[in-house]
């Protein structure tokens, strides 16, 4: 399975060789960060698809996220123009990406934001 993470976190994200060190380990901890969040009595393999994708798209948005740090944006030379994405952009790229994984897990994991806390009466 954790091939096929990597395999579709370089689909998702773009990534090239030169990023694909980055990338494995980012792709372990997001699969590590949704097997604690599954509920309980799953296992990856009971969310199928799901499972994966949301893991390559957690990694995808660590990465994007990591990308928007000291890059230049845009820049000109003669007729050409070349424009990345600014730091703006990245966050919004990361922070879609994240809730595309939250949507895919909704069924099979815990919700992260929610906190039930008793009240004596």
């Amino acid at each position: 399975m954790s091939g096929e993470i990597l395999t579709l976190a370089r689909i998702v994200s773009g990534a090239g060789e030169a990023e694909a060190a980055l990338l494995s380990p980012l792709c372990q901890a997001a699969r590590q960060r949704w097997e604690v969040r599954l509920r309980p009595g799953l296992t990856p393999e009971d969310c199928g698809a799901a499972f994966s994708c949301a893991a390559a798209f957690t990694a995808a948005a660590d990465l994007a996220a990591g990308r928007s740090g000291g890059s230049v944006s845009a820049f000109t030379a003669g007729d050409i123009s070349v424009k990345g994405r600014g730091a703006a952009e990245a966050a919004a790229l990361a922070q879609g990406l994240r809730r595309t994984a939250e949507e895919l897990m909704a069924p099979y994991a815990e919700a992260e934001d929610f906190c039930f806390k008793g009240v004596r009466g």
